[in-house]
C-alpha cells in the first residue's frame, strides 16, 4: 500500500535530498512538498491529508513547532516526523508537546529517516536515544531547577536564538513575519524570564550553552 507523504523545508537542495531518501522506500509517494506554512495549507486543501508530514523546524513565518500546534487543532489525526538542523535537546521536547510522531536531527544517517517513516507510519513515536534522555530529564526536573532557557515560550526561544545569532530587531522580525514592536515585546519577556540585562548577556548565555555556534 502506498505511504503518501508530504514534505516541508524552505531549502530546496536539501527538500530535494530528504525527498531522494525517503523514495529509497518503494511504497513511498511523494503528494507534495512546500517550502512554508502558507505553501502546506494550500496542498493540504488541493490533496488533503498525506500518511505522514516531514518537516522541518525552521521555516520561514511560523515555525514548524507553530505549526504543529496549528495541525493539532486542524488536523488532529496527521502524524508529523520533524526533521531539523537543531540538535535534540533544543527542540525535540518541544516538538512531541506539540504534537510530532518523531524527531530527526538533518545529520542524522539516511537509513534512519527511513527508519523514522517506518515508525511513525505504524502509528508509533519515534524517538532516539537522546531524545529519550531529554525527555527523562525534563520529566525529572523540577521547573525551578531547568535552565533559564527553558522557561521561555517556543517563539519566544526562536526569538533568543536570533538575538544571539546576531540578528537586529528588524530582521528578526521580518523572518518571524511579526512586528518590530511585537519582537520588542518578546525581547522584554526574555530578559526578564532569563534574569538578563542585555542582548550581549543572552549572546554570551546562548554560546555557553549551545544554543547557538
Amino acid at each position: 500500500m502506498a505511504i503518501r507523504l508530504f514534505v516541508v523545508d524552505d531549502h530546496a537542495i536539501v527538500r530535494r535530498g530528504i525527498v531522494q531518501v525517503l523514495c529509497e522506500n518503494p511504497e513511498v509517494q511523494i503528494i507534495a512538498e512546500a517550502s512554508d506554512y502558507t505553501g502546506l495549507r494550500n496542498e493540504l486543501k488541493k490533496h488533503g491529508e498525506p500518511d505522514v508530514l516531514v518537516m522541518d523546524v525552521g521555516l520561514p513565518g511560523k515555525n514548524g513547532i507553530d505549526i504543529l500546534k496549528a495541525l493539532r487543532d486542524d488536523h488532529p489525526k496527521l502524524k508529523v516526523l520533524i526533521v531539523s538542523m537543531y540538535p535534540e535537546d533544543q527542540y525535540a521536547v518541544r516538538a512531541f508537546r506539540a504534537g510530532a510522531f518523531g524527531y530527526l536531527n538533518k545529520a542524522s544517517a539516511p537509513e534512519k529517516l527511513l527508519e523514522a517513516l517506518a515508525q511513525v507510519v505504524s502509528g508509533r513515536k519515534y524517538v532516539t536515544p537522546e531524545i529519550a534522555q531529554a525527555l527523562i530529564e525534563n520529566l525529572n526536573t523540577p521547573e525551578a531547577d531547568s535552565a533559564p532557557h527553558e522557561k521561555l515560550s517556543d517563539r519566544e526561544f526562536q526569538t533568543l536564538k536570533l538575538i544571539a545569532s546576531g540578528r537586529r530587531l528588524s530582521e528578526i522580525a521580518e523572518e518571524l513575519a511579526l512586528s518590530p514592536k511585537t519582537v520588542s515585546v518578546y525581547r522584554a519577556r526574555i530578559l526578564e524570564k532569563m534574569a538578563m540585562g542585555s542582548n550581549a548577556e543572552l549572546t554570551h548565555y546562548a554560546i555557553k550553552n549551545g544554543l547557538v555556534e
